[in-house]
């Protein structure tokens, strides 16, 4: 914690604080039985490392942070690579303007477009499902998002966050396509909501696994730099704030913060914004996503470029 916090520091003069640097490790030993006889365990451990510095000075100071995080600490990054780049990412912060209201595309950095993914487990989820409170309802077979977009859980996966060989009723997990070609392909069920709503469970009591969000279209000049290019002009969101997320309706509202974009280039940070819109939408308008892919969770997506949103300013 202490090398990549004094990594940070060393970036630049500007960096004046820090939150804090932090290392967390778990290790752990799941096991599950039922009234069925059943009984088994799996080992699990996870570790992280995090810094959030401040860069600047009063009233104009600008925070940011960045981790790292994998189960086994042979992956996680240098703390000084994390500490330099949360370092960077705090001074490209600084003197940060507003924007006027407008509608734009908006791009989502690939650790927030997690989030995006994290809202349609949510929608999609039994419990959601049976108290008939999602946005998602009945959409079983139809068409979610657009026919490029496909979303495959995979709890086998060999080192990764997710991974489990049952749930957490001792439901043995298997691989499948939860969106095949945009079109939603099984919901996210324990035993409990699928009898609810008269169908067989599908391993998730619990609880997602591994999650990828991919389109068929992306190639291999969209890294993050050929996102903001396929943007042209727009915003780009690195931070969220508040829940802002009606999961009945699907009305999203969050404050935000970011870069504007013109010409695919960055022109300067801005703060204090609000972006909207509806998620029902907002999944059909997935317009491409990066293969700036961030494995950090149970959650993998690159960067997604969204059509079109509402970006409240002053």
């Amino acid at each position: 914690a202490q090398r990549c916090e004094n990594a940070a520091f060393e970036v630049d003069p500007r960096i004046s604080n820090s939150e804090g640097a932090s290392v967390y490790v778990q290790q752990s030993h799941f096991v599950g039985a039922n009234s069925r006889g059943f009984i088994g365990g799996y080992p699990f451990s996870r570790h992280t490392i995090s810094v959030a510095p401040i860069a600047g000075k009063g009233n104009k100071m600008q925070r940011d942070d960045w981790y790292t995080s994998a189960r086994d600490p042979k992956k996680l990054a240098r703390p000084e690579l994390v500490g330099r780049y949360a370092a960077e990412r705090a001074l490209a912060r600084l003197n940060a303007r507003k924007l006027d209201t407008r509608t734009c595309p908006v791009l989502f950095e690939a650790p927030l477009a997690a989030g995006l993914l994290g809202a349609f487990v949510q929608a999609v989820s039994g419990g959601a499902l049976y108290r008939k409170s999602s946005f998602l309802l009945d959409t079983l077979g139809k068409q979610v998002f657009p026919d490029h977009i496909n979303i495959v859980e995979d709890p086998h996966l060999i080192g990764a966050v997710g991974s489990a060989p049952f749930d957490e009723e001792g439901v043995r997990t298997v691989r499948r396509k939860v969106v095949d070609n945009g079109v939603l392909q099984g919901y996210f069920l324990s035993s409990y909501s699928a009898r609810k709503l008269g169908m067989q469970t599908t391993g998730n009591a619990g609880g997602s696994h591994n999650l990828d969000l991919v389109s068929t279209q992306t190639k291999r000049a969209d890294d993050f730099e050929g996102m903001l290019r396929k943007m042209g002009t727009g915003l780009l969101v690195t931070e969220l704030m508040g829940q802002g997320v009606n999961y009945v309706t699907g009305d999203y509202s969050r404050g935000a913060s970011g870069y504007w974009i013109e010409n695919g280039v960055i022109q300067y940070p801005v703060e204090e914004i609000t972006i909207a819109g509806n998620m029902r939408e907002m999944f059909t308008q997935i317009v491409a996503i990066g293969n700036d892919v961030l494995d950090r969770g149970n959650k993998s997506t690159g960067s997604i470029l969204i059509e079109k949103m509402v970006v409240a300013g002053s």
